[in-house]
């Protein structure tokens, strides 16, 4: 019978990877929700002001970057943190 195996401690440079890429995850987040906060502020005012063009265009460049940003910044962020759990020996998902 074969012995469970032990994740062995991340390495300083896994640890310097992992912090840039969370940067990165904080910065497409805020960027994310941000465009689509802007979307809504954008489309709440088109809609006041009868829709003027300037508008329209700001609240759907909102939403285009807001989809383009937010998925991967979600996905690497929960990526991250299996990553974690699985060091601390919490498993995984599967």
């Amino acid at each position: 019978m074969n012995a469970p195996l032990t994740p062995r401690p991340p390495s300083t440079e896994t640890l310097a990877r992992r912090a840039v890429i969370r940067n990165w995850v904080t910065f497409g987040k805020r960027l994310g929700y941000g465009m689509y906060g802007l979307a809504v502020a954008a489309f709440v005012a088109a809609a006041i002001s009868d829709f003027p063009g300037w508008l329209v265009t700001l609240a759907t460049v909102g939403l285009v970057v807001g989809s383009v940003a937010l998925p991967g910044a979600i996905v690497f962020g929960y990526g991250i943190l299996a990553a974690e759990r699985e060091e601390r020996g919490g498993g995984s998902f599967h």
